[in-house]
């Protein structure tokens, strides 16, 4: 198989470094038709859907696809906002602030860019413009705290996929998860103590993970042990003890048993114990979306109240929290280390210098 084309190449040139911040993706619009192209891609993939091939396909083209897409896309309805899609827009401004922040601690020329595992802009062609950009050493963060096969695997897959045409592949570095990472947990921290400042405290934090298969655990994922552990960290952050917090899962899909317990029936449980009040919070998502403005601010509130639960409060994602921000800093500058991002200016004289001797170089030996 040939290589891709590569740019032209400007003998000189002085090489970048970037940031991806990868998120799962959303629909171009809240119509059926852009988000049945949006399953299609997203539930395609065999990092998410672990069914032999065949089988999934008659499923997923003739009866998931037909059905779902309408019902979906009525949901994406609910919480479309002029802007665009929730997530989308969360994570572009995230992306925007973390270049800022980065460039105020130092970090001079530093490329951060957003990019979607499933829709646009797509990882591939996010990695591209990068690369025409002369961007020779490339970070990729996943938007997703825990780790797990289903989601920053496939992003790996991605990545990995994207380069095996390449020939000059750029140095890469992949952030695997950051789920007990200090700058993550002091910014769940300050977001439910936040909400609490502003609105009392509930009877009971539930804190909702997205669901994924049981199996994958029995296999070997580390998902429900780093969704855990994020959990005990804050609840030690908050001085909770274990009767003020639940840990629960999301977004189940099929029949098969996925890890438990279920978000929706346990807090319609804990209406039905007495529980006047529940507070909400998702920590594996780091901006909100159809999964929690929808499904648990929507869906799971209406359990809970026909449960005969009185209060419903749901806390919003991270989104653009400045502790969350700082936090991406400091996550990034981990993986940042021993790239020239923090030079003097002498140093970047230097490097402007040794840049154009090799162009001169390069010309006269004929370049």
């Amino acid at each position: 198989m040939p290589f891709r084309k590569e740019p032209a190449h400007t003998h000189g040139a002085i090489a970048r470094s970037a940031i991806v911040l990868v998120n799962l993706g959303t629909p171009d619009a809240p119509t059926r038709s852009a988000v049945k192209r949006y399953l299609k891609q997203f539930l395609s993939d065999p990092r998410v859907v672990e069914i032999p091939r065949l089988v999934w396909w008659f499923i997923l083209n003739l009866i998931i696809l037909p059905f779902r897409s309408g019902a979906s896309a009525k949901k994406y309805q609910t919480i479309w906002t002029r802007e665009g899609s929730p997530l989308k827009v969360h994570t572009q401004k995230q992306a925007n602030l973390l270049a800022e922040t980065l460039e105020e601690r130092g970090h001079e020329g530093v490329q951060v860019r957003m990019a979607m595992r499933y829709g646009s802009p797509s990882l591939p062609e996010v990695l591209d413009e990068l690369k025409a950009e002369n961007c020779d050493r490339i970070a990729v963060l996943p938007a997703y705290p825990q780790y797990s096969g289903t989601t920053t695997g496939s992003i790996w897959d991605a990545v990995f996929a994207h380069y095996k045409d390449i020939r000059n592949v750029p140095e890469l570095r992949l952030v695997k998860h950051y789920h007990d990472h200090d700058g993550y947990i002091d910014a769940l921290h300050d977001t439910v103590l936040a909400h609490w400042d502003a609105h009392g405290r509930g009877q009971k934090l539930v804190m909702s993970f997205h669901g994924v298969p049981k199996r994958t655990l029995l296999l070997g994922d580390p998902y429900y042990c780093e969704c855990q552990k994020t959990a005990r960290l804050l609840a030690s952050r908050l001085r909770l003890t274990p009767d003020e917090y639940v840990v629960t899962f999301q977004s189940r899909f099929g029949k098969a048993e996925w890890l438990q317990p279920y978000t929706a029936p346990t807090v319609a449980e804990l209406a039905r114990q007495g529980v006047q009040r529940v507070d909400v919070i998702c920590p594996g998502f780091t901006s909100d979306c159809l999964e929690t403005l929808e499904e648990i601010s929507m869906e799971v509130k209406h359990d809970f109240e026909a449960a005969g639960g009185k209060e419903f409060h749901y806390i919003p994602c991270l989104n653009e929290s400045p502790t969350w921000i700082i936090g991406m800093a400091e996550i990034a500058e981990q993986h940042l280390i021993g790239w020239p991002t923090m030079m003097s200016p002498s140093q970047r004289e230097a490097e402007r210098r040794d840049a154009e001797l090799g162009r001169e170089h390069a010309l006269r030996l004929g370049a």
